[in-house]
């Protein structure tokens, strides 16, 4: 057999061998996120519902509003507001990062922690410092 032939047959195992431990790594990384993408999926399932039933809870909508008009004013009045929040802040994210600046530093936290837990397996679990 032709030597160049081997050495091809060789880097391609390797090759095959380094695409199957990425996969796993990446499969290992991702298996906490899971459970929120299927949360994701569960609550656009809801709203693709909620769409197909749009006759049927708009009717629900006008027996509420006959039936408690207070409370129905004060949803609505909140959803109003909601909406005219998010056309407002629509094309600048920006704008949002105030709001969601305490939540995205315990996500960044979490996501620190992950990542730095799975480049070392082997070490100790960090401790978090004292504060006093």
């Amino acid at each position: 057999m032709d030597e160049r032939l081997i050495d091809i047959a060789l880097k391609k195992q390797r090759l095959q061998l380094r695409a199957a431990a990425q996969r796993d790594n990446l499969a290992w990384r991702l298996d906490g996120i899971e459970g929120v993408l299927d949360r994701v999926d569960g609550v656009r399932d809801h709203f693709a519902w909620a769409k197909e039933q749009a006759p049927l809870l708009s009717v629900g909508a006008l027996v509420l509003l006959f039936a408690r008009p207070r409370f129905t004013a004060r949803v609505a009045k909140g959803a109003w507001l909601g909406w005219l929040l998010y056309k407002r802040l629509r094309g600048t994210p920006a704008a949002l990062l105030p709001a969601l600046a305490p939540a995205l530093r315990v996500a960044l936290r979490a996501l620190r922690r992950a990542l730095g837990d799975s480049a070392e397996p082997d070490s100790a679990p960090r401790r978090r410092p004292r504060r006093g």
